[in-house]
């Protein structure tokens, strides 16, 4: 149980990181919808995939100490890269991408839509939820990078 069998607690280190960079950045190219806006399929690939990565991270190892020097490690590494999007806007830019504009205007921007993988529907139901019944009621709708969609509707101003 506290025994481990790899050859030395770097090797813990060394293979947590490894995952957690490659896992960060393989979610990172897939696009920022939110837990809550995941299809059911992408959270069954999230649980297998945390599945996979395990004998990555431990090498086969089953021990205590392993598990926990891989999930104080995976905890380091996430507050280290947490602590540098904080610092620096060029690392929050490259890992956490920047807002998407959906619609201006009134109009839907197609590409931008596309490259977020985003449905009309989805889009249309987090109009409803901001109180827009269609688009030309929208001034911007933009994806920001925590998934969720901001929405600002057209505000008509009397013409004196």
């Amino acid at each position: 149980m506290w025994s481990i069998s790899l050859s030395h607690w770097s090797e813990f280190l060394i293979r947590a990181s490894v995952v957690y960079v490659f896992l960060l950045f393989a979610l990172r190219i897939t696009g920022k919808k939110q837990v809550g806006q995941m299809a059911p399929f992408d959270l069954v690939t999230l649980l297998v995939l945390s599945n996979a990565v395990q004998n990555s991270m431990v090498g086969g190892d089953n021990s205590l100490v392993g598990g926990l020097i891989s999930a104080s490690s995976l905890v380091a590494i996430n507050w280290i890269t947490s602590w540098l999007t904080f610092r620096s806007k060029k690392m929050e830019r490259f890992l956490e991408g920047r807002p998407t504009i959906l619609i201006h205007n009134g109009k839907i921007d197609p590409k931008a839509m596309r490259e977020s993988q985003i449905t009309i529907h989805e889009l249309n139901a987090e109009l409803r939820n901001h109180g827009c019944a269609d688009i030309h009621q929208v001034r911007f709708a933009i994806l920001e990078n925590n998934g969720q969609v901001s929405v600002i509707p057209r505000i008509n101003v009397p013409k004196e």
